[in-house]
């Protein structure tokens, strides 16, 4: 053999004894067969053999089975992004001419998503407001799907999702949930009937704003192998080096989301008593809207909350924003470091009316102390505070 040869072949090594602490990284595309006739015979490997690098490796089989485990689940399919992991789940479930529910205050690309690709598709896609049971009911009957989101995840609203379950099946309405904010550590939809149930994992379990990944369970195996086909089929794929990623966020994501959650609510109460602040949209804090059906289905909360302002402040909520210096301004939740949106409601709504000013402040408040966290939005409160006194002393001169 020459050495061009030995330079691409490769070179058996003893794996007796090898057990790593960690997940291992295993890369590839190309799956090597023993022979001909196994070549021949890859597909009858079953769904969770192994045949090409698109359809997993052993890295990808963890994570895999880990998520299932968390949720509750049967199988669970991975995705290139949180979006990704919807749009594909819609794309498998739905066909032209069906009509898919969605909640009114649903993640803003899901939105977008639904008004092109399913619109040309000749999906319809209708939407509903989230707290309403009484409105949904006679909407379901010859729906396809029914989609919930809860808590939303700009102005946080809770829906019952044992309600709307039971009324969507009744129906004969597959139900699919957005878990997302809450995790499987603090909510499992699939428990309270969900049929499929979608995390983003580029926020809670990457939890170092590093990676972009998203999941499927399902709850039954029929459902499971049809999106496992369909992804197939397109060709939707993710890296085991991100899968790796995300394993690592796995071991201290409970330490990690009940960190966010008690500093999040630290630095809530704090700004609920600072001037110019209307309300705190926190399904965990007491007195907000949807707290009673989180004390009722939650095990806990994830440090990602909201905040209006008064009519008076929020047209300097974005200059004032400049003030932070520890927060970064960015979109996303769930990472080490916290950040803030300010985000338009207005244009994400079309079966309810929100009542309040065009922008909500969004933070995610990450594993920085929480006072350091309260000094720097101090600095923003001041800077917002004084735009908007000079306003307001100058139209009282006017």
């Amino acid at each position: 053999m020459t050495d061009d040869t030995r330079c691409v072949t490769r070179v058996p090594v003893n794996l007796d004894g090898y057990d790593s602490l960690t997940v291992p990284v295993h890369r590839a595309s190309t799956i090597r067969y023993a022979d001909a006739e196994s070549f021949t015979r890859r597909f009858e490997r079953g769904p969770d053999g192994y045949t090409y690098g698109l359809y997993g490796t052993p890295t990808h089989r963890h994570l895999e089975m880990k998520l299932t485990e968390l949720e509750g689940g049967v199988r669970t399919v991975l995705a290139p992004s949180g979006q990704a992991a919807i749009t594909m789940a819609f794309l498998t479930i739905l066909k032209t001419g069906d009509r898919v529910l969605l909640p009114d205050t649903v993640y803003g690309p899901v939105r977008d998503f639904a008004a092109h690709e399913l619109a040309a598709l000749g999906i319809a896609a209708e939407y509903y407001d989230p707290c309403d049971l009484a409105a949904l009911a006679p909407r379901v009957p010859g729906a396809t799907l029914v989609w919930t989101e809860s808590p939303g995840s700009l102005t946080m609203e809770m829906q019952d999702i044992a309600a709307i379950t039971q009324m969507a099946h009744a129906a004969g309405a597959l139900v699919g949930s957005d878990n997302t904010w809450a995790s499987p550590l603090t909510f499992r939809p699939l428990d309270h009937g969900v049929d499929l149930v979608v995390e983003a994992l580029s926020k809670h379990f990457g939890g170092h704003s590093d990676v972009l990944m998203g999941s499927v369970t399902v709850r039954d195996e029929d459902l499971g192998l049809r999106l496992k086909r369909a992804f197939g089929r397109l060709g939707i794929g993710v890296s085991p080096d991100d899968c790796a990623l995300v394993c690592r966020g796995i071991d201290t994501l409970a330490v990690r989301l009940a960190r966010a959650a008690a500093s999040g609510l630290t630095v809530a109460r704090w700004l609920a008593r600072q001037p110019h602040v209307a309300r705190i949209l926190h399904p965990a804090l007491p007195g907000a809207p949807g707290h009673d059906l989180w004390r009722r289905d939650f095990t806990g909360a994830a440090g990602v909350f909201s905040v209006v302002f008064s009519p008076e402040a929020s047209p300097h909520l974005l200059p004032a924003l400049d003030a932070l210096s520890l927060i970064s301004i960015g979109a996303s939740w769930g990472g080490t470091k916290s950040l803030v949106a300010p985000s338009a409601v207005h244009p994400m709504r079309t079966a309810t009316r929100w009542d309040g000013p065009e922008h909500v402040l969004r933070l995610s408040i990450g594993m920085e102390d929480p006072q350091d966290l309260i000094a720097d939005l101090a600095a923003f409160v001041a800077a917002l505070d004084a735009r908007a006194g000079t306003s307001l002393r100058a139209a009282a001169t006017s």
